[in-house]
């Protein structure tokens, strides 16, 4: 078909709204593309998908996926109020023999006043202070500090808040022939009621106990290693002490204590009061290394009433609420961790990993000297 110049010219003018109308909607579609403010729906646009971490930050946004603050553990603890330097000068209170007649070497339980410090010396059960011993050292400078564990509540021996006590074993060792005695261990064991004492801390926060009033205590002691469990003790059993701190325990405590004879058991005939007392709750067993034996007829340790008690002991391990701890002189460690790693074995467990997860759980404490 033939067209004139006319209706060609015509024709082409009929299709310029088209073209133009074509123009305008590709442009639409362009710049939508490329400003997602113009976009009614990006969920298929490739360069407008939310990155991970966009849809992290988005999430976080909702109040429902917002993540919770997590308070860390003890917080609000008291950590060196008083220190080296500065230390709190308290007085002594009173300072008796916790032996019986009888008991081997020297320890004593000594109470000091807290109630004159600016602040006042504040500590929770578990924790330590540490004492300057007067005089000078061999090289003419005053004693470094030693720590010793707290064996009082907050709440002190008198229930008033403002004293803390201590169980200290007069160290003493053979050295060219000469008994050699503790500088700070020899010092509190002399010191008289009324006398001043120089007073650092309170530190430490690895042998607090867990706050659940069921969570199950395991404790291991040997001698002044006493200290920490005796206010753990005093704590949970101790009828003023659960009027005053508002911690009614009522899990399953279970100590073992190590001592070379009877007379010295430190705090026997309270804990023997509290078993009476609690016996849903407490559960008190002794080693006495020279008066009674092991399966093998040898001396009874700590460690060998582990090893009778194993069966019991990680039925409690194996519960999530269950916390241990171990204090002493640093030797009993190997002995307890052989005893553990054989009950563990009978039960096709592997100790050293399940101490490990203990601690990774904070469930494991240890406080060895």
């Amino acid at each position: 078909m033939a067209y004139s110049e006319a209706r060609v010219l015509a024709g082409g003018l009929a299709h310029i709204p088209i073209l133009v109308g074509v123009f305008w909607f590709i442009q639409s579609v362009l710049l939508r593309r490329l400003d997602p403010k113009k976009q009614g729906n990006t969920a298929s646009d490739p360069t407008q998908r939310k990155t991970p971490a966009a849809e992290k930050t988005a999430d976080s946004s909702s109040p429902k996926a917002k993540p919770k603050t997590k308070k860390p553990a003890h917080a609000d603890v008291p950590v060196n109020t008083y220190k080296p330097k500065q230390p709190f000068v308290g007085s002594v209170i009173e300072n008796y023999s916790l032996l019986k007649e009888g008991g081997i070497g020297r320890v004593n339980h000594i109470t000091f006043d807290l109630s004159k410090g600016n602040p006042q010396l504040k500590y929770v059960e578990g924790q330590s202070i540490g004492i300057i011993p007067d005089g000078l050292d061999a090289k003419g400078k005053p004693h470094k500090i030693r720590l010793y564990s707290i064996a009082s509540t907050r709440h002190g021996d008198n229930f008033a808040g403002n004293t803390v006590s201590l169980c200290v074993r007069q160290l003493q060792y053979e050295q060219d022939g000469e008994t050699v005695n503790g500088v700070c261990s020899t010092f509190l064991c002399d010191i008289k009621p009324g006398e001043k004492i120089k007073i650092t801390g309170p530190v430490g926060k690895e042998m607090l106990l867990p706050e659940d009033e069921e969570s199950n205590v395991v404790m291991l002691a040997t001698g002044t290693g006493i200290a920490p469990m005796r206010a753990y003790m005093r704590k949970m059993f101790e009828p003023k002490e659960r009027e005053k701190n508002g911690w009614n325990y009522r899990g399953k405590a279970w100590l073992f204590m190590g001592a070379p004879k009877t007379e010295n058991l430190l705090y026997d005939s309270d804990f023997e009061h509290y078993q009476k007392e609690f016996p849903d709750n407490l559960r008190y067993t002794k080693a006495i290394s020279r008066e009674q034996k092991n399966a093998k007829g040898g001396r009874m340790y700590i460690q060998d009433r582990v090893l009778e008690h194993a069966k019991e002991l990680f039925e409690l391990i194996e519960n999530p609420k269950t916390h241990i701890y171990l204090c002493g002189l640093k030797g009993m460690e190997p002995g307890i961790d052989e005893a553990l790693t054989s009950a563990a074995s009978s039960k096709g467990l592997n100790w050293s990993e399940l101490r490990s997860q203990l601690r990774k759980a904070g469930r494991w404490h240890v406080e060895t000297y």
